[in-house]
């Protein structure tokens, strides 16, 4: 670097900086916000292994810096200065890293600099993997945060004939902050067809959309997330298909069902039943105190399910579920945006007494 001109250390030095910054930030966020060890551990090696160079080689940049002299520092960026969401940080931020590495990249091949044009290419094709797991991480824990509230199933034989669409947009004016789309007995064309109507309406309403049992359908019509029984298509495989950004619900009734779950790879568990109900008339009933074990035994959010109505629902929020799921009590009723609204209601009353 002894004979490399200052003005070419100085595109090196703001380069190198940039990219110990960017990757510091995405490192922080695996580490302190998604408790990712192993993303964060990526991250934090790539920007060693970028960023420390010897003690020869950090003189010399510094030796040509000019802070003050930067024309750059009072140049502005249209929108730059915005409030952003996380989710476009990290894409802000990646790709900040990206644009230096592929600086340092060409920089590298100028005689004399004595740096390695493959090091920084091989980095940043490394961080474009990392910024796809980095972000799909962090959307779905967005997703898992919203699992709160009113979680209503729309299941077909419940909807006696009325529309999938209309009873799904009088639940979403209820309140209901999740809707699950339920159906054992439509062809799968008709199926993704009906799925695709209601990702619509919830998306345009800002309501998690999650299907039951079928992957390919979530897939499909690009659901927010999938939910499987003890018995369909086992937590840990789903795992694997479901895109990074996916949210995956499982089924448990025991505190060794619950934690062999989530070890399995789910986000938040539905437990139940909590009451006799006529959707299950066979379902075994647990109760609220087999949920408050559960809930004691994992860290991932719980969906009560099972005979909750009006009348019981505190009960089950204060044995500790984060979101209580419907059928009957819904979708049996003659107004059903009134009856979501009083289950509602009664939901966040509930939470407002609630002192865990």
């Amino acid at each position: 670097m002894e004979n490399v001109p200052d003005k070419t250390r100085r595109i090196i030095d703001a380069n190198l900086n940039r990219t110990g910054e960017g990757l510091r930030f995405l490192e922080d966020v695996g580490r302190l916000l998604l408790d990712d060890s192993d993303l964060s551990q990526q991250l934090k090696n790539l920007r060693h292994d970028l960023v420390r160079g010897d003690v020869s080689f950090n003189r010399r940049l510094l030796q040509s810096r000019d802070s003050e002299g930067d024309v750059g520092v009072d140049l502005e960026v249209p929108g730059e200065a915005r409030q952003k969401e996380l989710p476009d940080a990290v894409v802000a931020n990646s790709r900040r890293v990206q644009e230096s590495l592929r600086v340092l990249e060409e920089m590298a091949k100028l005689p004399g600099t004595d740096l390695d044009p493959e090091k920084f290419k091989h980095a940043r094709f490394t961080l474009y993997t990392l910024e796809k797991k980095l972000l799909f991480r962090l959307l779905r824990r967005g997703k898992i945060d919203r699992l709160r509230g009113l979680y209503v199933i729309i299941d077909t034989p419940a909807l006696q004939g009325r529309s999938h669409l209309e009873v799904a947009g009088e639940v979403i004016r209820g309140g209901a902050k999740v809707i699950q789309l339920r159906d054992k007995r439509l062809a799968k064309k008709e199926l993704i067809s009906v799925a695709r109507q209601l990702k619509g309406l919830c998306a345009e309403q800002g309501v998690l959309f999650i299907v039951n049992d079928y992957l390919d359908v979530a897939l499909a019509v690009d659901a927010d997330g999938l939910h499987l029984g003890e018995d369909d298509l086992p937590v840990e495989v789903a795992r694997r298909l479901l895109p990074g950004d996916k949210i995956l619900g499982g089924s448990a009734r025991t505190v060794e069902g619950a934690t062999a779950a989530q070890a399995a790879g789910a986000d938040y568990l539905g437990v139940g039943a909590m009451y006799s109900t006529p959707t299950k008339e066979t379902a075994e009933v647990v109760g609220p105190e087999r949920l408050r074990r559960i809930k004691q035994a994992i860290t991932v959010p719980v969906v009560a399910i099972g005979g909750i109505n009006r009348d019981n629902a505190a009960a089950v929020v204060a044995a500790g579920a984060d979101a209580v799921a419907v059928i009957s009590a819904v979708l049996g009723a003659d107004n059903v945006a009134e009856a979501t609204r009083q289950l509602v209601a009664g939901i966040e009353e509930a939470n407002g007494q609630d002192d865990r």
